[in-house]
């Protein structure tokens, strides 16, 4: 049985996601009502645009201070820079504290560093102080050295963290894929958090990511150096962890 403490580490680290492409206001305020409540307080919500507005409301609402984020450049990753830049001013306008942005990956397996460059400083610029998290869509990208370029870019443009993916494609987390982006962290010259996300559905699962991060970095796992997105994971990790406290 995993300590309550550890668990309660893993819940800090969420970033509680539903980015279900048919959703209505009142699909995602049924979802608000289950997974935002003040007894389980995790690092980010993260939702598309359009309900931005909804989230921070019943996060106000249940006296919930967690940030919101949302995603850009989402899911396919390539979308003119002007529109992306244009999607994170609006998101910012409407509250978004932190933008997770797809990188152009199929620029970067055409061998055109220069573009996906030129993304990075263009994303970066307009998110200010705004937390970017970049996401590499690792699962598409095939190699480890594909893996560990896309994450030395992101690292040299700006990003605050590296995340693996947009949970859109056939491959998402993989424990190599996490393996490979840790060790590019761990060689930084400054800090950059880590994002597990896409197919991150057991605390079994997440626990083995929390302890890869810890033991390539160094470093204890915490909202300001790691996240776990996910979907699915939270009610089973409310009961693993009332559990944990009855022994």
């Amino acid at each position: 049985m995993t300590s309550s403490l550890r668990l309660q580490q893993l819940l800090r680290l969420l970033d509680l996601t539903r980015l279900s492409d048919n959703d209505t206001d009142t699909d995602m305020a049924q979802w608000l009502a289950q997974a935002a409540t003040p007894e389980a307080l995790p690092a980010a919500f993260c939702v598309y645009p359009q309900f931005i507005g909804q989230t921070l409301a019943h996060l106000q609402q249940q006296k919930m201070p967690v940030p919101v984020a949302t995603v850009v450049n989402f899911p396919d990753g390539d979308l003119p820079v002007a529109q992306v830049v244009q999607q994170i001013n609006d998101a910012i306008a409407q509250g978004a504290t932190e933008i997770d942005a797809v990188l152009p990956y199929k620029a970067l397996l055409a061998g055109d560093h220069a573009a996906v460059k030129l993304f990075l400083s263009a994303v970066r610029q307009a998110c200010g102080e705004v937390c970017l998290k970049v996401i590499i869509e690792s699962g598409a990208l095939g190699t480890a050295q594909q893996i560990c370029k896309a994450t030395e870019l992101a690292i040299e443009g700006g990003a605050d963290f590296v995340k693996t993916s947009t949970g859109k494609v056939a491959v998402g987390v993989t424990l190599e894929a996490a393996r490979i982006i840790l060790t590019a962290i761990a060689g930084a010259d400054r800090p950059v958090g880590f994002k597990a996300s896409g197919g991150v559905r057991t605390v079994a699962q997440a626990l083995e990511l929390l302890q890869m991060y810890e033991d390539i970095t160094g470093q204890l796992a915490n909202p300001a150096g790691m996240r776990l997105g996910a979907s699915t994971l939270l009610s089973e990790l409310l009961a693993e962890i009332d559990a944990a406290k009855s022994l």
